[in-house]
C-alpha cells in the first residue's frame, strides 16, 4: 500500500506507568482495524503514546484517525478507572 497521507495522534501522560497501561491496552488493536486503504502503528516513548495512521486517501485517513481516537479515549478511560480501584 502506498500511503501518501499520514496523521499522528500523540498523547503525553503524567507518568510512564500510565503511558504503559494505555499502550498495552491499545496494542492488541494494531492490525485489527486496518484495511487495504489504511494502516496504523503504535509506539511509546517514555510518557508519550503515539498512534500513526497512514492512508491512501483522505477519506480513509479521516476514518482511521477517528477509529484510533475512539480507541485511545476508551483505553484512557479504562486505565483511569483501573487506577482508581488500586
Amino acid at each position: 500500500m502506498t500511503a501518501p497521507h499520514t496523521a499522528t495522534l500523540s498523547v503525553s501522560y503524567p507518568s510512564a506507568d500510565r503511558a504503559d497501561r494505555v499502550f498495552e491496552s491499545l496494542e492488541p488493536e494494531v492490525g485489527g482495524v486496518d484495511d487495504d486503504r489504511a494502516t496504523a502503528s503504535l509506539s511509546r516513548h517514555g510518557r508519550t503514546v503515539e498512534v500513526t495512521v497512514e492512508a491512501t486517501d483522505l477519506v480513509a485517513l479521516r476514518a482511521g484517525t477517528s477509529s484510533w481516537s475512539r480507541l485511545l479515549s476508551t483505553a484512557e478511560a479504562a486505565t483511569a478507572a483501573g487506577a482508581q480501584r488500586f
